[in-house]
C-alpha cells in the first residue's frame, strides 16, 4: 500500500470513528429504548460496540487503533459483542503477578471476579486465561483456571495460555488460539489502568480480523 493510499485509509477510518464517538452525546431514542428493555445494552455499550467494529478500532492500522481506542469509554458493563454472539465471542482474562507461593494477588482476583460475572451471564462463551511467569511452578494461567473452576465455572470452557510474559505476548499468543478456533471476537478483561493498553495490543495482534472489546474489573 502506498503512503498516499495509507493516509487516505487512515483519514476515512478516523472520520468514521469520530462520527460514532459523537453519538455518545446524542444516542437515538430507539437505542435508549433498547437499553431500557435489555439490561445488556446501554448508550455506552452501544457506542463502544460501534467503535470496536466499523468505528475504526477493527483496523490493521495501529495509528487508527490508537485514536479509536482512546474514544471508547471504559466500563464494567457487558459488551454488545457478547449479547449478539455469545458462542463465537471469547472472554479473555489477563494475568497479573502471583505471590511467590503461586497464589493470586488481589488485583488478579478482581479481574477473575469480573470474568466470573461475564461467564455466568453468558454461559456458552469460551474463556481464555492468559499469563505465564510461574511462581512455585504455577503459571498465572493455571492459577486463574483453578480459581474460576473453584468458583463454579466449568473447566471444559477454559483454555490456558500459560507462556506470556507481557501484555503484547498475551495478545499475540491469545490471537493464535482465537484464530485456530475461528472466534468471531474477543472481550478482554483486566484492571482499569491496564485495559486501554491491552485493547490496543490485542487489536494490533488481530490486525482487523475480528473485533476486540473490553471490560474493566470493578473492584
Amino acid at each position: 500500500m502506498s503512503t498516499r493510499s495509507r493516509s487516505r485509509q487512515i483519514r476515512r477510518v478516523l472520520v468514521g470513528a469520530l462520527l460514532v464517538a459523537a453519538a455518545a452525546t446524542a444516542v437515538p431514542a430507539t437505542a435508549q429504548a433498547a437499553s431500557s428493555v435489555d439490561p445488556l445494552l446501554s448508550p455506552t455499550t452501544l457506542v463502544n460496540g460501534a467503535l470496536s467494529t466499523f468505528g475504526g478500532c477493527q483496523s490493521p492500522v495501529r495509528e487508527v487503533i490508537l485514536v479509536c481506542t482512546r474514544l471508547e469509554t471504559l466500563t464494567t458493563q457487558s459488551p454488545v459483542a457478547l449479547a449478539l454472539n455469545p458462542v463465537g465471542t471469547n472472554i479473555v482474562v489477563l494475568g497479573a503477578g502471583l505471590f511467590p507461593n503461586g497464589t493470586i494477588r488481589p488485583v488478579l482476583e478482581s479481574r477473575l471476579r469480573a470474568a466470573q460475572l461475564l461467564a455466568q451471564q453468558f454461559p456458552f462463551s469460551p474463556i481464555i486465561v492468559s499469563g505465564g511467569v510461574p511462581q512455585s511452578g504455577v503459571t498465572e494461567a493455571r492459577a486463574m483456571r483453578d480459581w474460576l473452576v473453584a468458583n463454579g465455572i466449568g473447566a471444559d470452557r477454559i483454555t490456558e495460555e500459560g507462556t506470556s510474559r507481557s501484555t503484547v505476548e498475551n495478545a499475540q499468543n491469545t490471537n493464535r488460539i482465537l484464530a485456530q478456533r475461528g472466534a468471531a471476537g474477543a472481550v478482554v478483561v483486566t484492571s482499569p489502568d491496564h485495559l486501554q493498553r491491552a485493547m490496543v495490543d490485542f487489536r494490533v495482534a488481530v490486525a482487523g480480523r475480528i473485533p476486540i472489546a473490553g471490560v474493566v474489573a470493578p473492584f
